[in-house]
């Protein structure tokens, strides 16, 4: 197995490992999940790019290593659900289209379709990043000692349920829209693609 998908193997099992330190009630368990999370996220740019520079794209890469991405993504936001800092419904809608379009995407190059991907599902996948950094660090900051009792006002700022609540609304939003305009836009591949038409 090629270097880029033991990176993709490895994300994958760094994921229930992150959640479980997530959600444990010990502040340095905690910490650590942030820097498994990070770590794992890092695993996905460097063997994205280890892929690209030395030709390492296999057919288990191509389905396996997006698939390890929403894992990931999944687990973080499945993790706030448990603890009720983000609504349940909101990361079903999220969940929803990253594994429908994710899945679609695979049985397309099963079948020897190319599915390209588009900017602004590339810019969803930033914000929804962008945010689960910062509900990551906010979160474990809070739960670190150290850092919140000199810190009170600041958390009490940045951790704000209505700052929260309508920013991972507007996560929602934009994943759901994105999914809607990648499907309308590929909607003859993907009637090719399940009925053999042109």
């Amino acid at each position: 197995m090629v270097l880029p998908n033991q990176l993709t193997v490895l994300r994958i099992i760094l994921t229930p490992v992150f959640l479980f330190l997530f959600l444990s009630v010990s502040p340095l368990l905690k910490q650590i999940s942030l820097l498994i999370f990070i770590i794992a996220a890092l695993t996905d740019w460097y063997d994205g790019w280890l892929a690209r520079k030395f030709n390492y794209i296999t057919s288990w890469g191509k389905f396996w290593d997006p698939l390890a991405d929403k894992i990931l993504t999944s687990a973080a936001f499945i993790g706030f659900v448990i603890l009720k800092i983000i609504p349940l419904w909101m990361v079903i809608i999220i969940l929803a289209r990253d594994f429908s379009i994710t899945g679609l995407r695979a049985y397309a190059d099963y079948k020897g379709k190319g599915f390209p991907t588009s900017y602004y599902a590339k810019w969803k996948t930033f914000f929804q990043m962008t945010f689960l950094y910062y509900l990551l660090i906010i979160y474990v900051g809070q739960n670190t000692v150290q850092i919140y009792s000199s810190n009170e006002k600041l958390f009490s700022l940045l951790f704000n349920y209505n700052l929260i609540y309508f920013g991972m609304l507007a996560i929602t939003i934009i994943t759901f829209h994105s999914g809607i305009t990648y499907l309308y836009g590929n909607r003859r591949l993907i009637i090719n693609l399940f009925t053999g038409e042109n």
